[in-house]
């Protein structure tokens, strides 16, 4: 299984690629932003994405509004140090799976990845 972290800061970057290929079993590809992000995609699929919601330039939301643009089906796990209802609820209505406030502990990042998994599979993503 193959997971795309994005986020601008890379403590966050390498925490969460350890986490996901040690205790999860999964290729992480890790990069700092949303342009990133979409070279990572051309000719490659995931599985999952990990998104941060607050970056520069473009965020989370924009990247999975272009997503769904280009008919690119892949479940997602927003994550954010600001987790407010209305950021949480505006990342649910985009199309998140889940929502994993920053800071988080491996075992909170397993879980959702676990349960977005699931959902992606009913959902025929993934």
């Amino acid at each position: 299984m193959k997971a795309l972290v994005v986020d601008d800061d890379p403590i966050v970057l390498a925490s969460c690629t350890r986490i996901l290929e040690a205790e999860g079993g999964w290729m992480v590809t890790a990069v700092g932003s949303v342009t990133d992000a979409l070279a990572a995609m051309e000719g490659h699929t995931f599985d999952l994405l990990v998104l941060d919601l607050k970056m520069p330039e473009r965020d989370g939301l924009q990247l999975m509004a272009r997503l769904k643009e280009l008919q690119v089906p892949v479940p997602v796990i927003m994550m954010s140090g600001y987790a407010t209802s209305d950021s949480v609820l505006a990342s649910l209505e985009g199309g998140a799976f889940a929502f994993l406030a920053k800071p988080f502990t491996p075992d909170e990042l397993l879980a959702s990845v676990s349960f977005v998994a699931r959902e992606g599979e009913k959902h025929g993503q993934s």
